[in-house]
Order: C-alpha cells, then sequence, then structure tokens
C-alpha cells in the first residue's frame, strides 16, 4: 500500500462460493476464511430482511451486490428498498444476456443511456449504480471504441459507476493500466481474481487464486486506487475448491498488504 493512500473496504463476492449451495454454509465458510464484507448476487436480494440477520449473526456486512438488468427494469423500488434494509450504496449490473455480448455500438449506446437513468433514479435514494464489466466490452466496434468506452460516453454526466474486472480486461486483450484511468471518475470498485499462466488450471477455466497466477496484483492494486476503487472484491469465477480459493486469496492481500 502506497504511503497516503486510504485503506479500500475488502470484500467477496459470494458467487464464488455457490457451489456450497445453502447460504448458511456459504456465510460461514466467508466468516472462516476472515472476510467481514461481501458481495451478494442479485437473487440474496429477495430476503433482504432474511439475509441481514445472518449477515449480522456472523459479524458480516453488504459492501454491495449485482442485479442484473431485467431486475433494474421489472422492481426497481424493491431492489432500493433491500439496498436500504442491508445498508449498502453500492450496486452493480453485472452482465449482458450471451446472445447481446458481440453486439454492435448501437446496442452498447442504447445500454449506456438506459443504465445513466437508472443511476440518476437511484442516486435520489442515496444508492449509486454502476456496471462490471468482462472481456467482451474490450472489443472494438465499428466506430473504432471499445463496447466500454461506448457505454460510459453514452451515460454522460449520470453518475453510473464502473466495477472494474482486472482480469477480465486482461483477458480481452487490453492493459488496465491504460483502460482504468480512462474512466478513473466513473470507477467505485474492483474485482481482484487472477490468471493462472496459459496452459494451467484449465480445470479452473485458466483463474487462479489472487497471488497464485500472473498478474501483478501489488501494482494493479495500488492502480485501482489511484483511480477512485474504495472497495476491492474478491473473486474466482470457478475455483475447484471454494473455500479454499477465498481463504488462499484473504491470506495473500492481508499478507502481502497489497
Amino acid at each position: 500500500m502506497t504511503k497516503g493512500t486510504a485503506e479500500p473496504t475488502l470484500s467477496v463476492q459470494l458467487y464464488t462460493l455457490r457451489e456450497l449451495g445453502e447460504l448458511d454454509l456459504i456465510l460461514d465458510a466467508v466468516e472462516g476464511a476472515g472476510y467481514r464484507n461481501v458481495e451478494l448476487i442479485g437473487t440474496h436480494l429477495d430476503d433482504a430482511g432474511g439475509l441481514a440477520a445472518k449477515l449480522a449473526a456472523r459479524g458480516l456486512s453488504a459492501s454491495s451486490s449485482h442485479v442484473s438488468m431485467a431486475a433494474l427494469r421489472e422492481k426497481p423500488e424493491a431492489i432500493l428498498d433491500a439496498c436500504h434494509t442491508l445498508g449498502f450504496e453500492h450496486l452493480f449490473m453485472p452482465s449482458v444476456p450471451a446472445p447481446e455480448r458481440l453486439s454492435p455500438a448501437a446496442y452498447w449506446q442504447d445500454l449506456g443511456l438506459e443504465l445513466g437513468k437508472l443511476a440518476d433514479r437511484f442516486a435520489t435514494s442515496g444508492i449509486r449504480l454502476g456496471y462490471h464489466n468482462h472481456n467482451w466490452e474490450m472489443v472494438e466496434k465499428e466506430d473504432g471504441r471499445i463496447a466500454l468506452d461506448i457505454l460510459f460516453d453514452a451515460a454522460g454526466a449520470s453518475p453510473l459507476s464502473w466495477e472494474a474486472d482486472i482480469a477480465w480486461i486482461v483477458r480481452g486483450g487490453l492493459d488496465p493500466h491504460k483502460v482504468v484511468p480512462q474512466h478513473k471518475g466513473r470507477m467505485a470498485a474492483a474485482h481482484v481474481k487472477d490468471l493462472a499462466a496459459d496452459g494451467q488450471n484449465l480445470d479452473e477455466a485458466g483463474w487462479a487464486d489472487v497471488g497464485h497466477g500472473v498478474l501483478n496484483w501489488t501494482k494493479l492494486w495500488q492502480l485501482c486506487l489511484d483511480n477512485g476503487a474504495g472497495l476491492m472484491v474478491v473473486e474466482h469465477d470457478k475455483p475447484l475448491d471454494p473455500v479454499k480459493s477465498v481463504t488462499n486469496s484473504f491470506n495473500y492481500i492481508t499478507r502481502k498488504k497489497v
């Protein structure tokens, strides 16, 4: 950690532990690994009161949540109520449907406009809505811009934020040190995960626990903080052993104080 940089909130995306099944088992594993904050997935918001009690019983807090575009369109008030019940302010739309991921520029323009309007609406209730990227937003479109740039340009002056998934940027063939500073004003959070060396961890889709792959997370951590991330969320998309994975990542981050 560079001297003078504010300490971010460390969290873990519960999607990483989905194979454990029951939410109680997932939360027990999170607590046991040492985390005190969790990032939720959209279905967790359906019983916000019950989840709040489960978190409190373990000394955990919700830092943020993902929520689908369909839910944002269909039940925005229910989502806002859940955010308030659980006491967090950061909400991220995590992905677009698979058939739409390679859509032309006009699609990303329309999505950015819609998300910008929703971000304006949610901001009036104290919730900051943002977008989470994968690799398909790194694809250049017919106007010469990548999809991510088109989306954020269309969102204009809205408070739409960004949860930068650093490893997915790399998988998209771009350099995070170039992409991230271009959207410094929007960056609120980052997903912290690692990539295995070529040909390794194929049974984990090529992902690795943080500090056990090829990414330089000391430099990337600082890059995220320097560009506005106050929330750092550990994730592994396909761990063979979810509990071991989140524990390894936690131990690396806290030991190295990246």
